[in-house]
């Protein structure tokens, strides 16, 4: 894959969290200069009600008023820094997504929002970067959908599948006790089982032996930092720690036992994930048991390298045609 030199900004607006990468792409290599993530919780409430409250929206707009102020301070002068913005589960859920597309045109942002299909494909090309030849799966627990996808790094994918399953869909469909009871834990497992066995007996079947099972984004992150009692976030030490099946299960178990007000404080836990974690835990323990792997690998890179990929690749083939 080719890619255009340049300095590129990628923003990813999810079902929890609204994040941005702005990086050099210098010699096909992609450079991180800066990483924003906020919780802003756009989908919260919008898989019963079918819509984006306006409180939501508000909450993103704020949020990327200050992304832009800092996007701003890393603009060249000699060049204009190419922007992908995207939207993922809550917005292509939501009846009026139109109204969120508007409210972004008003901060001079043009927003794409994406498939499942798309959004596995970005999540595969920036997590498999760094596991080049590698047979494998990488999944993406976001807030309103789970993205699957199967293949060899540095090709396109053989299997992609988004499933309307996420941390935030869990919970407000299953999780309500506090602290959560055994049975709701259980009627949500059975469910999200049901969802995923029949894609991943396909994966067995079709796909080649699997090398690596890849997680990114917050729960699996959230996963090593738990473990790791960081009380200070390292991305570093995060970017391809290995969990075993038995570490997350006793992460998982930490954070389910106690109400909301003490997982609140257990060290490693963003706060603001707190509500949302333990749906996360359950999907991410799904997905192993699915996977029929003991462990799996924690990147740090993820749909948003795979956006500034994907937009420097088609800048260096509009290149090539206007010669």
């Amino acid at each position: 894959m080719e890619l255009l030199d340049g300095r590129y900004c990628a923003i990813d607006i999810g079902t929890v969290t609204t994040r941005m990468l702005i990086a050099d792409v210098d010699n096909n290599q992609v450079v991180d200069l800066d990483r924003e993530y906020t919780i802003t919780n756009l989908g919260e409430g919008g898989d019963a009600s079918g819509v984006l409250s306006r409180e939501a929206m508000i909450r993103v707009n704020k949020a990327l008023d200050h992304y832009l102020s800092i996007r701003d301070s890393f603009e060249l002068p000699d060049d204009c820094m190419k922007m992908a913005v995207m939207a993922t589960s809550a917005a292509r859920d939501a009846a009026n997504a139109d109204d969120f597309s508007e409210l972004l045109r008003h901060q001079g942002l043009s927003l794409s929002v994406i498939s499942g299909q798309e959004e596995a494909a970005l999540g595969f090309l920036g997590a498999s970067k760094d596991f080049l030849g590698e047979s494998l799966i990488v999944v993406d627990i976001g807030g309103g959908s789970t993205e699957v996808v199967c293949g060899r790094a540095g090709f396109k994918p053989d299997k992609a599948h988004s499933f309307n399953i996420g941390c935030r869909r869990v919970t407000e469909r299953f999780l309500y006790e506090d602290p959560l009871s055994v049975e709701e834990v259980e009627a949500a497992r059975h469910w999200i089982r049901g969802e995923f066995q029949p894609y991943f007996d396909e994966i067995h079947e079709e796909c080649q032996p699997i090398d690596r099972l890849v997680a990114v984004a917050g729960t699996a992150t959230t996963v090593v930092s738990v473990r790791d009692q960081m009380v200070i976030y390292d991305s570093e030490r995060v970017h391809k720690s290995e969990v075993w099946e038995s570490e997350l299960e006793s992460v998982a178990h930490e954070l389910m036992s106690v109400p909301l007000d003490k997982r609140s404080q257990i060290v490693g836990l963003e706060p603001g994930r707190a509500p949302v974690i333990c749906a996360g835990m359950i999907i991410l323990e799904e997905v192993l048991r699915a996977a029929q792997m003991d462990r799996f690998t924690v990147s740090e890179t993820d749909i948003l390298h795979g956006m500034i990929m994907e937009t420097a690749r088609k800048a260096a083939l509009e290149v090539k045609a206007d010669k």
